[in-house]
């Protein structure tokens, strides 16, 4: 007779309690775990039973399928890969703008598009699950992540997560695109000391529910069916093992029922550099106990789960307990059905298809972000120009995408990257796109940095390997002189610097955000050439520019800009497109500005260092258009609400240049007089409009007034009665926002 779990007209809840009656408990405990299959695949399947597998190349992929259908039970595998901006390491698939990039777009429903067109390409490869979107906050730049986030607001990050969760799980588990979406890293592992990555997060409960739960909690209550837990431990206690977080808040006040997966070797973090436990049996039955169903890459964990039952440390229903949650998600995916394989025909058919590389090149537009401008831009395309194209990162195409894709080292099975026909440099789209007679000339100018082997050893204690050790290249006199004689008689320069692969992502924090290598005296050199240079920071997050960036003609922010990234940069400098991009996060004058974000606490001794200033080079919410707009006449619908009314809030916005431009309008909102300190002002909405030269539109924001809280001293969140204003305008910074006073009963 078929077995009732097989039995697919049954419910979802008697099909899981059928199957896990039949497990032995190494079954069970397998199903827990999650491996990556750089050793191989075979032992995985036959001796730890496991549930899941992550970076596992086309062939293994296939052979761990085939294996999984001679086991006892056939079980059918969750397939997880990290799939941050695109499918990051299947050969050809679209690879987008980072999401720190994209959340420049200021655009909920342009990264929405782009979570569809990437669940829809990866469950083509037999993918079930991508862990994004990211919702860590970016405050300290010299952490190594920051190109993973949304950036330094909560309200942004809420909003970009809940339109990717929708892109990626579409229509529901069963729609045959839909892969599981993850929210990560819950929560607080970007709040880390001295910007060291993965290190222990100096934070209060208080905080937490201030600003760094709230966009966890969205995400939660709008149905991410998974959330990874990070690295580090807070107050002493490793997220892990937090059952305050994980059961009172995530489980508790906020009923979330989906399935939690730590992040890479957390249970052996617990014994090994965090040593609470002097070995895995409890160390274990601590994370189960918890709450944690699946654990990534803790091999120890199979035998270790199985001693602490033995000990009486773990009872074999917490075990059930997590079994059943993941069974459940690949009861709802429908793997017993149809295990998803990978499909070469619709592989052929979606990656990389023609929408899939228009929505591309739509983002990667309105990602870049232009800082500066003397009116230099855009350059004047409708005769021949002599251009000059310098820079380290001028013909990068594995840069161009940023981490997490192909070339970033994260894949052993795509280690020379996407093809490269696939990408445009910056020197690729003004060759490609400069008038008709133009001369496109190019040089390298400066190296940036060579890596060597760190000292301490090849891999990590976890097993991961090492990154090398990032040493900067000193100025080379003839690389720079090559770059000004290109320069010299040229119309534009276009200088491309900023940071490299080696200087980015897990483990690789900087120390500086400075320019590093010889770029600064390339940029030195080609200001004194007198020819007017345009300054692209292509660039995995905000940089420390150095003096002579003030005397650029105009400076251009393209976030790792993704697959399409160099012809959107030169439409922008060509005129082609209007710049849209606003920045995310904030740009520091210099390192020891950190943390930057507009949103902290104001300070009682004013706003600078004794020997430099603590204001930002640029704020959030920045970004200019080849255009200029003027804001006038805010006014609200009602000025006395209640707890359970919305703020109106009306502005009219007017093109007073000669260019159309998009423009985004962000409203913030301060409580005049709290109970416990906060913040003095934090974005609550923001919307955009599209006007032509001379046209003004009345734009409308509505902010909910229970989104008007703050975390009182008791830690509870709550809207208080009394005076409110409303600050509305083009940035984050005071003196481009109006004002509206609001009572609020």
């Amino acid at each position: 007779m078929t077995a009732a779990y097989l039995d697919s007209s049954l419910p979802t809840p008697a099909r899981v309690a059928d199957l896990i009656s039949r497990m032995t408990l190494p079954e069970k405990v397998g199903q827990m775990l999650q491996m990556h299959t750089y050793a191989g695949v075979p032992h995985l399947i036959e001796e730890m039973h496991v549930g899941s597998i992550l970076h596992a190349s086309p062939e293994r992929l296939e052979q761990a399928h085939a294996l999984v259908e001679e086991t006892r039970l056939r079980i059918p595998l969750l397939i997880g890969e990290d799939c941050i901006h695109g499918h990051s390491f299947f050969e050809g698939a679209e690879i987008f703008p980072t999401q720190l990039g994209m959340a420049a777009t200021f655009s909920p429903e342009l990264l929405e598009r782009v979570a569809r067109a990437t669940a829809v390409e990866v469950s083509a490869t037999g993918i079930h699950w991508t862990f994004s979107p990211v919702l860590c906050i970016a405050r300290d730049l010299r952490w190594g992540r920051v190109s993973e986030t949304f950036g330094e607001d909560p309200y942004l990050l809420g909003e970009f997560g809940a339109a990717m969760v929708r892109g990626y799980q579409g229509d529901g588990l069963a729609d045959r695109t839909a892969i599981l979406a993850t929210a990560k890293h819950f929560a607080g592992y970007s709040e880390t000391q001295g910007g060291r990555d993965a290190s222990e997060a100096d934070i209060s409960r208080r905080k937490l529910r201030s600003w760094y739960l709230p966009p966890f909690e969205r995400m939660a209550r709008a149905g991410c069916a998974t959330f990874m837990l990070g690295y580090q431990s807070t107050d002493g206690v490793p997220i892990t093992v937090n059952e305050w977080l994980l059961n009172d808040v995530l489980r508790g006040e906020w009923g979330y029922t989906g399935t939690l997966i730590t992040d890479w070797d957390n249970v052996g973090n617990l014994v090994r550099e965090q040593r609470l436990y002097p070995d895995y049996a409890q160390a274990s039955a601590a994370a189960v106990n918890a709450g944690n169903d699946m654990i990534m890459t803790t091999p120890a964990f199979f035998q270790g789960a199985q001693d602490a039952v033995a000990q009486g440390l773990l009872e074999e229903s917490r075990i059930d307990e997590a079994v059943a949650r993941i069974l459940t998600l690949k009861f709802d995916l429908g793997l017993f059905e149809d295990r998803r394989p990978a499909d070469r025909e619709r592989q052929l058919a979606v990656i990389a298809q023609p929408a899939h590389r228009a929505l591309n090149l739509e983002v990667a537009r309105r990602s870049l972000v232009l800082l500066e401008n003397d009116g230099t831009l855009p350059l004047q395309a409708d005769r021949p120009l002599r251009l000059a194209v310098v820079g380290p990162n001028a013909d990068d195409a594995d840069w161009t995408l940023g981490d997490w894709a192909g070339a970033s080292g994260q894949a052993d099975w795509l280690m020379d990257g996407h093809p490269r026909d696939m990408i445009t440099t910056v020197l690729d789209g003004l060759r490609a796109l400069a008038p008709e007679g133009s001369e496109v000339t190019h040089a390298t100018g400066a190296e940036i940095i060579t890596t060597g082997p760190d000292p301490k050893g090849e891999f990590f204690p976890d097993g991961q390997p090492r990154p090398h050790i990032a040493f900067p290249v000193g100025p080379d006199a003839g690389m720079i002189a090559e770059a000004v004689a290109a320069a010299q008689g040229a119309d534009a320069v276009v200088a491309v610097l900023g940071d490299r692969i080696e200087l980015v992502g897990e483990g690789k924090s900087t120390a500086t955000l400075e320019l590093l290598g010889g770029q600064v005296a390339l940029l030195d050199a080609l200001v004194e050439t007198g020819t007017p240079v345009v300054l692209v920071v292509l660039a995995s997050k905000p940089h420390v520019l150095p003096a002579s960036a003030d005397r650029a003609a105009a400076v251009i922010w393209a976030a790792n800009p993704g697959m399409a990234g160099g012809t959107a940069v030169a439409e922008l400098i060509l005129g082609a497109i209007e710049p849209s991009g606003r920045l995310p996060i904030s740009w520091p004058r210099h390192v020891g500005q950190q943390p930057t974000f507009y949103n902290q606490i104001d300070a009682q001794h004013g706003y600078r260092y004794a020997d430099l200033t603590q204001e930002p080079r640029w704020v959030f919410g920045d970004g200019l258009s080849f255009s200029s707009v003027s804001y006038a006449d805010l006014t609200l619908a009602s000025s006395s609400l209640g707890l359970g009314d919305a703020i109106e809030a009306t502005v009219t916005v007017t093109n007073t240049g000669d260019r159309p431009v998009l423009e985004t309008v962000q409203a913030y909102v301060r409580d005049v007089n709290t109970s416990a300190t906060w913040a003095d002002r934090e974005l609550k909405g923001f919307a955009q409009v599209a006007l032509e030269p001379g046209a003004s539109a009345s734009v409308t924001i509505a902010i909910p007034v229970a989104e008007c809280s703050i975390v009182n001293a008791r830690g509870e969140r709550v809207v208080e009665p009394g005076d409110f204003q409303v600050l509305v305008g083009p940035t984050s910074r005071l003196a481009d926002l109006l004002v509206a006073d609001l009572s609020v009963a």
